[in-house]
């Protein structure tokens, strides 16, 4: 029998559409040895939720490949390449990672193994099409959203990938499989009163064939932007895990006709563009895309802070989306617009403090979205809308949340107001009977405060 393929999963936590699996199988003549490593680098700025995730994704992995996954802790320079000689590997198969860090990480990898005469085998991305190769006719990438959507569809992607016949999967031995189990256990905090998704290729296979079979994609259109009601797919931890793969969604979607088909593929795309704007800007990640408002007058992070980030702002809506973030690990994303508009243009707090809050706790951190969604929102990234936009708390609330449903849902202070005088306690006498905080801001005073600071560097 020839010596196996080490397989090193990442961001690709699943056995199907996985285009680095047949890149092994090949390799190892069908037998491949499959491994993640749990680098304590990353998990130490893991929020428990993120963590927990983590844990129920690996468990679920594991299942997936018939208790086949290799699981190992520490420092991928050392692991990956002691793992190979482990078990005699003359390839190591990845999916091609693509953030700043994993680049980095990849590249010290491939370059201790080279010493030892192991080869790194990229094969594919976590995205449909791999960010860097959607480019404008003179090879430079794009910047707005609208023309690489449609360079993005011209260029198109590959059908889903076959798992590969005559598959060998080479296990851990029951030793190493108890201490896999054991480290998985330690991660996955039980006692985290969290409401997680359940986790695993089958579970994110299952809630895409259900919400669709429920009327979900036909109504997404309209439904995407209401908090108030189950109107997405809550598929985004599975595609930032890699439970599922987006070219797996693409496929289902090819023939399906109407506005909800069409756009919950362009929101497919806007996760691929800002995919594509990170591997081209790799600073954005922490710092402002566009130089243009680079001097803008940022306060330092304090009390308001603190209450941001606890829910306790005295906006409803704002405090319904932070107090869903650390409930559940998630947050409705027209929500997380109008908290991070927020944090940016009410409290004058520079948008990277937030976007790390967010990636301490969201079950779906993914770096690349979240870091130039929150730029949208700044008014520092790839929209071409500056500064001035500025969304009101309020009535965004009483637009996508208009019964009040979300707010009494997540804010229990306010469930005795009836409809949409949730959004706006302070109009009515018993408003605040029940604890609820009053406004920490005078949001039109700090509209005109962040107009102001933007007048005084773009003058």
């Amino acid at each position: 029998m020839s010596a196996p393929a080490a397989l090193w999963l990442r961001r690709d936590l699943r056995r199907s559409d996985l285009p680095a699996l047949g890149a092994a199988a090949a390799a190892g003549d069908g037998s491949v040895a499959p491994l993640f490593v749990m680098d304590p680098a990353l998990l130490s700025g893991a929020g428990r939720v993120r963590r927990t995730w983590l844990a129920r994704s690996l468990e679920a992995a594991v299942r997936s490949y018939d208790g086949a996954l290799h699981v190992r802790v520490g420092d991928p320079r050392v692991v990956v390449p002691a793992f190979a000689q482990e078990v005699g590997a003359g390839s190591v198969h990845v999916s091609r990672e693509t953030t700043p860090f994993g680049v980095r990480r990849d590249a010290a990898v491939s370059e201790v193994l080279a010493g030892g005469g192991v080869r790194f085998v990229p094969t594919g991305t976590p995205y449909a099409v791999g960010p860097g190769l959607v480019t404008k006719s003179d090879g430079e990438p794009y910047k707005v959203f609208t023309p690489f959507l449609r360079a993005w569809r011209e260029h198109g992607w590959p059908a889903p990938a076959v798992e590969p016949d005559g598959l060998s999967l080479v296990g851990p031995t029951k030793t190493q499989a108890r201490e896999r189990d054991s480290a998985l256990a330690d991660l996955d905090e039980q006692d985290l009163d969290v409401d997680l998704p359940d986790a695993g290729e089958e579970a994110a296979l299952r809630r895409w064939r259900e919400w669709r079979a429920a009327g979900g994609l036909t109504a997404y259109a309209t439904d995407r932007d209401r908090p108030d009601r189950d109107g997405t797919s809550m598929l985004s931890a599975h595609l930032k895990i890699g439970s599922i793969h987006p070219r797996t969604l693409l496929a289902d979607l090819d023939g399906e006709a109407g506005p909800g088909a069409e756009t919950f593929a362009v929101e497919l795309a806007w996760r691929e563009f800002y995919a594509d704007v990170l591997w081209h800007n790799p600073t954005s990640a922490w710092t402002d895309l566009r130089p243009t408002l680079i001097g803008m007058a940022y306060d330092d992070a304090g009390d308001q802070f603190e209450a941001w980030q606890q829910g306790c702002t005295g906006y409803p809506i704002v405090d319904a989306g932070m107090r869903q973030l650390l409930a559940t690990g998630w947050m409705h994303n027209r929500v997380r617009m109008i908290v991070a508009s927020f944090l940016t243009k009410d409290l004058h707090i520079w948008w990277p403090l937030g976007a790390q809050h967010f990636m301490d706790h969201l079950v779906d951190g993914d770096l690349a979205s979240n870091s130039h969604g929150w730029q949208w929102v700044a008014g520092t990234g790839t929209d071409a809308s500056p500064y001035f936009r500025v969304f009101n708390p309020v009535t965004q609330g009483l637009k996508f949340d208009p019964d009040g449903d979300y707010v009494r849902r997540w804010v229990p202070e306010l469930r005795h107001l009836d409809g949409k005088s949730a959004h706006e306690p302070w109009r009515v006498p018993n408003g605040y009977t029940q604890g609820y905080p009053e406004c920490i801001v005078d949001h039109a005073e700090e509209r005109q405060e962040a107009l102001g600071r933007l007048a005084a560097v773009t003058k």
